[in-house]
Formats: C-alpha cells, sequence, structure tokens
C-alpha cells in the first residue's frame, strides 16, 4: 500500500493528507521515493506516486503556475532571469542540490522542466517527474511554490504533416497528462510548423500562431479551478535562423486575433544563435557560442512593452561559458533554459567511476548505434547520444553510491551558486511569494 511507509507520520481524513511528523518524513522521503519509483507494477507505482505528492503538497511544497510573477514581469521587469531547469539523470539527487543552493541564497524564482523528447529517452513521465522534484523539496525543507513545467511540448513537422490531427491529439493527451501531474507551466512549441514558403511573414507564421491558441484554449479548458497554467509560445525553431521584430509582431498579433480566451501567453521563445547541446567538434569539445544579445534585448523589451509579456525566453544555454550568464538579467531576458550542461558535469566528472561510464558508454554504442551519423566522430556521437543513456540504466544511475554521488552534487550546487548568482534570483523568494499564490489542488490518495 503507498501510505504504509509513512503510516505513522500523517493521517487521512476524506482522502486528504495531513502531517504530524515533517521531520520524520523528511527522513524517510529516500526510500519512499526511490521504492514509488522502482515499483515494477504500474497501477502501484502510480498510487505511490500520487500518495508522495500528496505527502509533499501537506509538507509545503506547493506545485504552482509562475503566471503572477510572469504578470508582475510584464509591467515591471525586476532585474532577474529565472532559470529553468532540466534534469535527466540522478533527478532526485539534483533536485536536491538545487534546492539546498536556493534554501541558501533565498531563491523562489526557479523552474524545474522537462521537454517532450525528454519524457522518452529519460524514461520520466510527468508523474513521476513532478513527483521526484516534489519528494526532494520536502527532504531538504523546502516550503513555497515549485514550479514544474512542460519544456518544447513540440510538434514534430513531419508528423504533423503526414497526419495534423494524430499529432495535435498526441500534445493534447500530453498536456492532459502534465496538468494532472500538476504541471501547471507548459511551453507550447509549434514554431516547427512556420512555412517560410509563404509571401508575408504573418502567413509564415500562421500554422505557429494558429496551433499554439488552439493548444492554448485546450489548457484553459482543462486547468484546475482557481489557477492559470502559465504558456508559453516559439517563433524561432532553436538552432535555426534568429529572430526578428517583425516575425515576433506577426506572431503575437496572430495569436491575439486567433486566441479565445481570457489569459493568453506569458513569454516567447526565441532563437538568437544557440542550439540544444551546443555544436560538437571531432575531438568530442564545444564551439564557441555566439548569443546575439542585442537581438535578446530588444525582442524583449517589444514583448513586455507591447504585449505585456514577461518577456524572451532562450534556450539552450547551459553550454555557454560562465562569464556570459550576467547578461540575461542585463538583457531582460524573462527565463533561460538550462539541460546539457548539467549533464556534462556528471558524465565527465572525475568522481564517477571510469568502468561505470564505460559501461554505459557501452550501451549507447550497442543499442544507439544505428543513430549515429555520416561522418560522426565517436567523440561527436557519445557526446550527442549520452542523454540518452540515463533512462534505460535509471536504477544503476540511482543505485551509484553516496560517495561518488555526493562530490558530484557537490560540484553542481557550485554551478547553481554561479548561475543563480549571475541570473540575480538571490532574494528572489520575496516576490514569488507577493505574487504567486498556491494552489493546492487535491488528487485524492489513490490508495
Amino acid at each position: 500500500m503507498a501510505t504504509e511507509i509513512f503510516k505513522d507520520l500523517v493521517e487521512l481524513k476524506n482522502d486528504t493528507v495531513f502531517v504530524k511528523d515533517k521531520q520524520g518524513i523528511r527522513n524517510l522521503m529516500d526510500t519512499a521515493i526511490y521504492d514509488a519509483v522502482f515499483e515494477a507494477d504500474e497501477e502501484k507505482k502510480r498510487a505511490k506516486l500520487i500518495f508522495i505528492k500528496e505527502v509533499a503538497k501537506a509538507c509545503g511544497g506547493v506545485p504552482s503556475s509562475i503566471q503572477g510573477l510572469y504578470e508582475e514581469m510584464g509591467r515591471q521587469y525586476p532585474g532577474f532571469t529565472v532559470p529553468a531547469i532540466n534534469i535527466r539523470g540522478l533527478t532526485y539527487d539534483v533536485a536536491r542540490a538545487i534546492f539546498r543552493k536556493a534554501l541558501q541564497m533565498n531563491v523562489g524564482a526557479l523552474i524545474f522542466e522537462i521537454a517532450r523528447s525528454e519524457i522518452g529517452y529519460t524514461k520520466q513521465r510527468p508523474l513521476e517527474y513532478a513527483t521526484v522534484v516534489l519528494a526532494a523539496a520536502v527532504r531538504e525543507g523546502f516550503e513555497g511554490p515549485v514550479f514544474v513545467q512542460g519544456d518544447h511540448f513540440q510538434l514534430v513537422r513531419r508528423y504533423f504533416l503526414d497526419n495534423p490531427g494524430a499529432e495535435t491529439d498526441y500534445i493534447k493527451g500530453l498536456i492532459a497528462e502534465a496538468v494532472e501531474a500538476e504541471f501547471y507551466n507548459i511551453d507550447i512549441d509549434s514554431s516547427t510548423l512556420v512555412d517560410l514558403d509563404k509571401p508575408t511573414v504573418k502567413e509564415q507564421q500562421r500554422p505557429n500562431f494558429e496551433k499554439t491558441a488552439e493548444l492554448s484554449e485546450y489548457i484553459r479548458e482543462i486547468q484546475p479551478p482557481g489557477l492559470d497554467v502559465s504558456i508559453g509560445g516559439e517563433i524561432g525553431e532553436i538552432g535555426k535562423k534568429n529572430s526578428n521584430p517583425e516575425e515576433l509582431r506577426a506572431y503575437l498579433d496572430g495569436f491575439r486575433e486567433t486566441f479565445k480566451g481570457e489569459k493568453g501567453l506569458s513569454k516567447l521563445s526565441v532563437q538568437t544563435g544557440t542550439s540544444h547541446g551546443g555544436v560538437v567538434l571531432p575531438d568530442g569539445s564545444l564551439a564557441e557560442v555566439k548569443i546575439d544579445f542585442e537581438t535578446l534585448r530588444s525582442l524583449s523589451e517589444i514583448a513586455r512593452k507591447e504585449y505585456g509579456l514577461s518577456g524572451c525566453v532562450q534556450h539552450g544555454a547551459s553550454t555557454l561559458p560562465d562569464t556570459a550568464f550576467h547578461m540575461f538579467p542585463e538583457t531582460g531576458t524573462s527565463e533561460v533554459h538550462l539541460a546539457t550542461g548539467f549533464q556534462n558535469m556528471i558524465y565527465d566528472s572525475k568522481h564517477l567511476p571510469e568502468e561505470f561510464r564505460a559501461e554505459v558508454y557501452n550501451f549507447i554504442k550497442q543499442e544507439y548505434a544505428k543513430d549515429k551519423k555520416e561522418g560522426q566522430t565517436e567523440e561527436q556521437f557519445i557526446y550527442s547520444t549520452r542523454k540518452k543513456g540515463f533512462g534505460p540504466l535509471k536504477k544503476k544511475w540511482w543505485d551509484l553510491p553516496s560517495d561518488v554521488k555526493e562530490p558530484i552534487m557537490k560540484e553542481l550546487e557550485a554551478k547553481f551558486e554561479l548561475l543563480f548568482d549571475k541570473l540575480k534570483v538571490g532574494n528572489s523568494a520575496e516576490i514569488v511569494n507577493r505574487t504567486v499564490k498556491p494552489v493546492i489542488v487535491g488528487k485524492g490518495t489513490d490508495r
């Protein structure tokens, strides 16, 4: 039974969890979340995850929408950029490290996210991801709004062109699953549908803004009462050509004309020179990334002043040099997405046993040999594919001994401290608590 491990520490009344011993719950959370994540029976796993999530909410870590903060940003930029962190592996340990540093630096403006593609290859469905993050919050004593986000809920162009209805329904299904798991922040990416063969920018962007409007209306239909999911749009497919003001206005004007609802988008992702994961050179090192910060500044200003959005979002930034991150708050960027850099730190850490790294790489070479592109060196192939080493080997990663994981987490904590400092989110808990009023959505305990 899902309630067994916490039976003396909580009380159930009318399918609602009440906490009797918060410290006792913290002490048992490592065991409880491990047991839930690796439960073989899918129904039992779901029940355990739901129960742990309800316990976490009762302990004060509440899944929330960042909408209120972003509306405030749209009125007056607060001088910081919100980090949105994708955790692909060792999720519980990494989330704990993030919460530890957030507590030390009084950070409230912080997002945990996972993309459509990552849900697949990391084998973390939304319910598991949200629950593991909230379990980490409880374990570290973090209380307040916790922002969990669906990143790049993207329509795949080739699937859409083959069967538009089926691809749209797939994304709606993913949105429904995520919202049910209490992802109250969703980024819709239909920038893949932009048609550059059309004669005007507005017509080029039409498939993008019409699909974003349709999916935004769907989110508004299914969101819980009393809560507005924060919805992001996107105009520039990451890794393609840089976005410009004409595209931004065409997309946002078109969205306004098409969207039938009260609250529309809270932010807009644009392309300014990055690519996801960085560009890897033949020797396995990364090419230097050049971001057009002036484009980011001008687009964020237009989004904020003309449309009331929080600003623009930068993707693919985690592999930038440390010296670049101060530029995001300086240019009025509202949010920055960070993923591959943390994965690289885990894989490349001197504390990760060489034999374990070799085991993962050998698995990748065997299982994903067909993914190797013509002309790729082995170093390029491993770098671009090792993200797929977390999901199938998830239990082996979680089972690494503490004398391996703890020093790796110390390295990550130092990186989180640097990023929180450069992005100026230290002491952002006050504005978050003022602008975001968490809504506890009862999900029952599914016993």
